[in-house]
């Protein structure tokens, strides 16, 4: 069998927000320069590793409405994370799976019917520029990806050099025990943030006792929730630090901002908590409207269950070389 060549795909339509993205920008946050990256990380990580990709290799994250993308050449592809009613040729695609698609095939998105962001790997990556370590779209600063913007139609993606037997992962799949469930009000779990003691001592059970809803004023950079108000000690300013993805931020409204990919590298509002990193995922799947609710664990809970996580991820490393 021949080795598979360096796809090259054509966007017809480009869908509602389509980036390249990867596990983001690592290093130059103290620059002032975002994380930026996949909203839903552990997503486009299976999604790469079905196709033999490395981790940290760039894929497409579509929101909500997908595009159409024509195949002028024979790939393998992955499509994991939001249920988006995907096609090829009309027929339905199998999520959580390679596929190998034929020269000349075009890609469709339908119906939402679950989550919120899907994300396409490509065997051998997306070959658009690194800026500063990482080829992930930041919109804001028009950063990386395909010239810092989302898809356009006319766009011509670009493949980097596939795995020699990467036709062979075609029909390779994630465990269903091991696929996320994305629900419209999901528990995620919670560490008390940095500046916890800047809240009255019923702030975290306010947080942890009611239901927050998703608004309309939302983006990658940042969820704004609406539900129980949550009480300032004091000031409801702080002098500026670090903001890890995941913070909830709380400023004078009393009104959780629950930061995603995008967000801002420093803040002055104190942090209530922090959303452990096996969670956050099922925050990035939600849509305006949407509610979440928090759970509070310790430090060494979260980093149970993150390393639980990563037993299961080694199960889909490749067993082949390049």
């Amino acid at each position: 069998m021949a080795r598979l060549g360096a796809a090259r795909i054509g966007v017809v339509r480009p869908g509602l927000l389509t980036t390249v993205q990867d596990l983001g920008r690592v290093g130059y946050q103290r620059f002032g320069l975002p994380l930026s990256g996949a909203m839903d990380r552990p997503a486009l990580r299976l999604a790469n590793r079905l196709v033999g990709n490395a981790d940290q290799a760039a894929g497409l994250e579509i929101t909500l409405s997908g595009p159409a993308l024509l195949f002028e050449r024979e790939a393998v592809i992955a499509l994991t994370g939001a249920d988006l009613s995907a096609s090829l040729d009309g027929t339905p695609i199998t999520l959580w799976e390679a596929t190998r698609v034929a020269k000349g095939s075009t890609l469709t998105f339908g119906q939402r019917r679950a989550g919120a962001r899907a994300y396409l790997a490509v065997a051998g990556g997306l070959n658009v520029p690194l800026v500063l370590g990482s080829r992930s779209t930041h919109l804001r600063s028009r950063t990386g990806g395909l010239m810092g913007r989302a898809l356009v139609q006319g766009d011509v993606l670009r493949g980097g050099r596939p795995a020699s037997k990467a036709f062979s992962v075609a029909g390779r799949s994630v465990p269903p025990e091991a696929r996320p469930l994305y629900q419209r009000e999901p528990m995620v779990r919670v560490i008390p943030g940095p500046q916890a003691d800047f809240f009255l001592p019923e702030a975290l059970e306010a947080l942890t006792g009611g239901s927050y809803t998703v608004t309309p004023q939302s983006d990658r950079m940042g969820f704004r929730l609406q539900g129980p108000p949550l009480i300032h000690a004091g000031p409801a300013e702080i002098v500026s630090d670090a903001t890890p993805f995941g913070a909830i931020q709380v400023p004078a409204n009393r009104q959780p901002i629950l930061l995603m990919a995008d967000h801002q590298t420093t803040g002055g509002y104190p942090k209530v908590g922090v959303v452990i990193s096996v969670d956050v995922p099922l925050a990035a799947q939600l849509i305006p409207g949407d509610c979440l609710r928090f759970a509070l664990v310790d430090v060494g809970e979260a980093r149970a269950v993150w390393r639980a996580q990563e037993a299961r991820f080694a199960s889909l490393k490749p067993s082949w070389g390049t």
